[in-house]
Formats: C-alpha cells, sequence, structure tokens
C-alpha cells in the first residue's frame, strides 16, 4: 500500500537514531510505497479533498547514507525522490502523523485538516481527534492512581504552597519536548521565584509542577504502546553529568530494559484505553514507579531499543499498522499481543 508519512524536513533527520525513518524502512522492506510531507503541504479546497505535496521516495539503505556531501539527492542524503505529485489524502493506505513538537496552533489546525481527511475516507494514525484531546503533559490527569504528586496552574501562590509541602519540585511547561525548560527546586527554594515568573510569564502561562522523584538516577523510562500493546523492552534515559533529566536530547544515556511488575501494570492498564481513543502508537514515560507523561505526537526510541534488545520494534509496529487497515479495525476491539521476532 501507499504511506504517507507527515513529517518534519526530510534533511533534518539522524537516522542513526530517527524513528520516523526506521518506520519509513520497515514499510520499504515490506514493499510498501513510502511517501513524505510536511505540514505546510496540507491544503483543502471546496469541491475537492484534503491533499498533500507529497514525495514519493526511495530509501537508500546503504552505510553511509546519512552523509551530507554535496552531492547528495534531494530531499535527503539517504533517499532518492521517485516522483512529487499532489494527491489526496484519501488516495493512501495509511497516514502517519509524524509532525515533532511543539503543539502550537499550526499542529492545531493540521489535526483539523487530517480530521477532514478522515471524512473524506483516509486511515490517519494517530487520529487527530485523539492527538488533539490527549496533550503530552496534562494526559496524565485521568490516571492519578499511577501519577506523583502534581499540580497545574497559573498561580504563582499555588506553586509556592506545593514547594512548600513537597520541598523537592519539578517545574515544566507544558508545551515543551526533550527536557527544554524543566527544572528542579530543592527545599532551599533557590531560583523558584525566577523559575515561576519565566514559566508562568507573570500568571498567562500554565505550568506544570511534579514531586521530585528520586529514582530518576535510575533513569526515565520510555513504554512503548503499540496498538494497546506494549513492547517489553523500556528504554531507559539515564541523566548524566549531574542533570536532573534523563532526555536523551539532554544528554541522557539510553539503556533499553525489560520492563518490571509495575511498568506491565501500568502498559496494561492504560495501553487498552488509549487504543480505544485512536491512538496506534504511545510512549509511556515512567520514573521509578509513577507516570510522568503520555507521548502521542511522535513517540521516539524505536532504534535505541532494536540495537540494544534485537526486538524489532518498527516492524512490530508496521505489522500492527497493517493489521488495523487490512482489517479496517476497531480502535476499540482488542488486539493481539506483540510478536518480539524478528
Amino acid at each position: 500500500m501507499k504511506i504517507l508519512f507527515v513529517a518534519d524536513p526530510l534533511a533534518t533527520f539522524n537516522i542513526k537514531k530517527d524513528t520516523t525513518y526506521v518506520m519509513m524502512r520497515q514499510a520499504q522492506l515490506r514493499g510498501h510505497e513510502v511517501y513524505a510531507c510536511e505540514v505546510g503541504g496540507l491544503a483543502w479546497v471546496t469541491g475537492s479533498q484534503v491533499s498533500a505535496q507529497a514525495w514519493a521516495l526511495e530509501l537508500v539503505l546503504s552505510s553511509n547514507s546519512n552523509s551530507n556531501s554535496a552531492d547528495s539527492v534531494w530531499p535527503a542524503p539517504w533517499c532518492r525522490l521517485k516522483g512529487a505529485a499532489t494527491l489526496a489524502l484519501s488516495e493512501f493506505g495509511a497516514v502517519i502523523m509524524r509532525k515533532d513538537p511543539p503543539f502550537d496552533v499550526e499542529y492545531f489546525y493540521a489535526t483539523h485538516l487530517l480530521a477532514q481527511a478522515e471524512r473524506e475516507g483516509a486511515r490517519v494514525y494517530n487520529k487527530p481527534q485523539a492527538l488533539r484531546d490527549h496533550p503530552e503533559k496534562l494526559s496524565i490527569l485521568a490516571y492519578p492512581e499511577y501519577t506523583p504528586a502534581t499540580l497545574v496552574t497559573r498561580r504563582a501562590e499555588d506553586i509556592r504552597a506545593f514547594h512548600a509541602q513537597y520541598r523537592d519540585i519539578i517545574l515544566k511547561p507544558l508545551d515543551g519536548m526533550g527536557g527544554r525548560g524543566i527544572y528542579r527546586v530543592k527545599a532551599d527554594g533557590l531560583n523558584l521565584g525566577s523559575l515561576i515568573e519565566t514559566l508562568n510569564r507573570d500568571g498567562e502561562q500554565t505550568v506544570m509542577v511534579q514531586q521530585f522523584i528520586p529514582a530518576i538516577e535510575q533513569g526515565d523510562k520510555r513504554i512503548l504502546i503499540i496498538a494497546g500493546q506494549a513492547v517489553p523492552f523500556a528504554l531507559a534515559r539515564i541523566p548524566q553529568g549531574g542533570e536532573v533529566r534523563g532526555n536523551l536530547a539532554a544528554g541522557g544515556k539510553g539503556e533499553a530494559r525489560p520492563l518490571d511488575a509495575r511498568d506491565w501494570e501500568i502498559a496494561r492498564a492504560l495501553g487498552p484505553r488509549l487504543w480505544a481513543k485512536g491512538l496506534l502508537l504511545v510512549g509511556l514515560d515512567v520514573i521509578g514507579d509513577k507516570l510522568t507523561e503520555i507521548n502521542v505526537t511522535s513517540p521516539t526510541c524505536f532504534q535505541e531499543i532494536t540495537d540494544q534488545t534485537g526486538c524489532d520494534v518498527s516492524l512490530l509496529f508496521m505489522t500492527a499498522l497493517e493489521k488495523a487497515v487490512a482489517q479496517g479495525e476497531d480502535p476499540g476491539d482488542e488486539a493481539a499481543p506483540l510478536s518480539t521476532q524478528r
């Protein structure tokens, strides 16, 4: 089938770790036609359907395809352009929304165009309505039994009271990614006032505050959920050099580990519920035994888990996608357990 990936510019991909790249690679290996477009290439006009300025790609599956040599072929050195055309999204067997955050107003508008494409017959993953309904920081509010003590507010006095109660806290913006804008304030309250001013912008911006979890020293675990089922290995992102953030983008070290009993408990409780909402791929962030975030826009860590464990996560994903498309599967249906054989 033809698969369209709505993604960031292809020239920005680091194929040694990019999850969208290995999705494309797996799709090509399984005989599918790979197309790509950017959010800015989506459009709709009266009397027609939502369309995309799409590129048909052939991935160059060689060891040196991540070079940036001057003779590299546009749009990226790791792929060749087979053709370009404006195509209706309903012409594709599947549309994979992989645009990275931030979830800004343009991302929001893109989800509405994708929802219109669904009404016209396109099959979009993750479901646009579900993307809008599951902001990555705030989605945990539906599962308080699994989360650390958490506060969401604009009010500086609320943050000060939370700090007075818990003494060691983490502050984070709601629209951040990759660990950007995350701060720890210990019992001494050093710089709490200035951090509040920076993050809440004098009461104009909502902030999330959580009780600090000392288990971050053992890593911030990314648990991947595909069609409601957990991949049996998580990637623990371990802070380095005195950092409080384990995110790989913030210099964290990735270590793949089997899910422990608590990981499985959280994954089995949330996985089917999130799949029922139309979320084919989800990344749960767990520190110690606490759920801290639910990532739905462009969850990553496929390559790191595969390289370290031999569990081919891209194959699990593509198999689940093929099943969903072929069977017209209702996301509310219970998915079969994932097979980890390559």
